[in-house]
């Protein structure tokens, strides 16, 4: 954001709403621990009781699907049996660092053991798609968004999900798709800033990978270990921070544990 200028005025003013609905506000959830720091850092006024962690939640459904079920949908949009499958599904835009998953996608174009599933729509949709016709990279399928239960369906058939945010951000962004792979127990590989801990949630959980949005070596090497890893083990642990962690109960007991202790 620059100094001076239009970028300036308007960085100011939305600063200014923030602070005043920081002010008005009896407490503040946040994402996760990495965004709860964030507030208190840039914000000092506020008192560290008032801001806690409050995730998105889901209600939690077991979208697994068995072996049939799988084969069937990979049959039904033409994708491999028997490769590994790595599905991105949601915004195709800026803040997702598209060059990066390009160079990503060009790194793994001779790997004859996995097979790569891009799904969505948004600002950068055409540069996936004109790369894809100009390179005729054969282990890459790109879909417009689709309806929410095929989509689902068709992340519960794939092996590995990805998520995908600019290196250069400096807020610590959660995003929510990571619910629905929980859902499809299917690991994670993240490919992020170093600001959001998303990442290190994964890994230390023990479901997923994690690298910077950066450096095409460390997606690579990344790679390598997802093809030797027990996807089944991971799965279940997954599944299990799922049903602690992202539950709606969960949330539920946050907000009412604070409007309990406020009568």
């Amino acid at each position: 954001m620059s100094k001076s200028g239009i970028k300036s005025i308007l960085y100011h003013y939305f600063r200014k709403k923030e602070k005043k609905l920081y002010q008005i506000s009896d407490y503040i959830g946040c994402m996760s621990k990495a965004n709860v720091e964030y507030i208190l850092k840039h914000n000092p006024e506020i008192k560290q009781e008032r801001v806690e962690v409050c995730p998105n939640c889901i209600e939690v459904v077991d979208k697994s699907l068995d072996r049939n079920t799988r084969n069937k949908i990979r049959k039904k949009y033409k994708i491999p049996l028997d490769k590994r499958v790595f599905v991105y599904g949601g915004n195709l835009g800026k803040p997702q660092g598209i060059d990066f998953l390009i160079r990503c996608l060009q790194s793994q174009s001779d790997n004859l053991n996995i097979y790569f599933l891009i799904v969505g729509d948004g600002t950068e949709y055409h540069k996936i798609e004109s790369f894809l016709i100009k390179s005729s990279q054969s282990n890459v399928k790109l879909l417009r968004q689709l309806p929410k239960e095929d989509y689902d369906s068709l992340v519960g058939a794939c092996d590995v999900g990805m998520i995908f945010l600019d290196y250069r951000f400096t807020i610590p962004n959660f995003p929510s798709r990571l619910l629905s792979y929980m859902q499809a127990k299917i690991p994670i590989l993240a490919c992020t800033d170093s600001n959001t801990d998303i990442g290190k949630i994964i890994v230390e959980e023990g479901f997923g990978w994690w690298c910077k949005s950066d450096k095409v070596k460390g997606f690579c090497d990344c790679i390598k270990k997802i093809l030797d890893a027990d996807i089944e083990l991971m799965s279940d642990k997954e599944y299990q921070f799922l049903q602690t962690m992202y539950n709606v109960e969960r949330g539920y007991q946050i907000i009412n544990k604070r409007i309990e202790g406020e009568r």
